[in-house]
């Protein structure tokens, strides 16, 4: 590949296997601590076997220099620097039960530092994506990369014409959808969150639009204990996703 073709890094198994599965030519090397024998790293190195691509054994403290972080999970990867966005059917494609869906769906943020702090909590809650629609919302900018901290390039982030539509893609691949709504007579903790499940948030100011609201699964609410009557989308957002991981958790 010629010089002039810019490069970045990205790591975490979620951001890489997504990488390999759809855009493996993109993928120019792959770096991976030596000690990792576990089963995913495993895994991993099978697939880059496969796609015949160059694998650098290398040890933990060179990583955390590449990235700026130690929470590469082992496995960073050099690819071709030109963005290719992934498809929502090429995510749910490389889903499994041995992995139940976790993802998290945007319907229409519009504040740049919110959509970076979701990432951000996305990539803590082990997400597999973010999802959220082209039209009537921020996009990926430079301000929420920078908001995000290294999550916009752990966690897929998908845009959809038609969210509605996404949502019953998800449905038919099995993925419960769960609209957080604050007048749902169920709370987040009376639903069972073991399987897939994709949780939708709305806006700042409006919450879920009338589509996107009929169209999922079921709603539920988080319980407000205080005077406040709502919570920015990013800490909904933790709530959501942990408490989907506190149930699997404790399966």
């Amino acid at each position: 590949m010629a010089d002039s073709v810019p490069t970045r890094l990205i790591y975490g198994f979620h951001a890489i296997l997504a990488k390999l599965r759809h855009d493996p030519e993109a993928v120019l090397e792959l770096y991976v601590e030596a000690q990792r024998q576990d089963a995913r790293a495993r895994d991993l190195l099978r697939l880059a076997e496969d796609l015949r691509l160059r694998v650098i054994p290398s040890d933990g403290e060179r990583l955390d220099r590449m990235v700026g972080t130690r929470r590469h999970q082992g496995v960073v990867a050099k690819v071709d620097g030109r963005r290719k966005e992934l498809k929502l059917a090429d995510l749910l494609d490389t889903l499994s039960a041995k992995d139940p869906a976790l993802i998290l769906v945007l319907d229409g943020i519009q504040d740049p530092h919110n959509l970076g702090a979701c990432l951000r909590v996305a990539d803590a809650a082990g997400a597999h994506a973010v999802v959220a629609p082209k039209d009537r919302a921020v996009g990926l900018n430079a301000t929420a990369q920078k908001v995000a901290s290294g999550a916009a390039d752990t966690v897929p982030y998908i845009t959809v014409t038609n969210l509605a539509r996404s949502l019953r893609e998800m449905q038919e691949a099995g993925v419960w959808t769960l609209g957080a709504a604050g007048e749902a007579d169920k709370t987040l903790y009376q639903v069972d969150q073991k399987g897939p499940v994709a949780w939708v948030l709305g806006s700042e100011g409006e919450g879920l639009r009338r589509l996107t609201r009929g169209t999922c699964d079921e709603l539920v609410k988080i319980p407000m204990f205080g005077t406040v009557e709502s919570l920015n989308v990013s800490v909904a957002s933790g709530i959501c996703l942990f408490e989907t991981r506190r149930q699997r958790g404790s399966a």
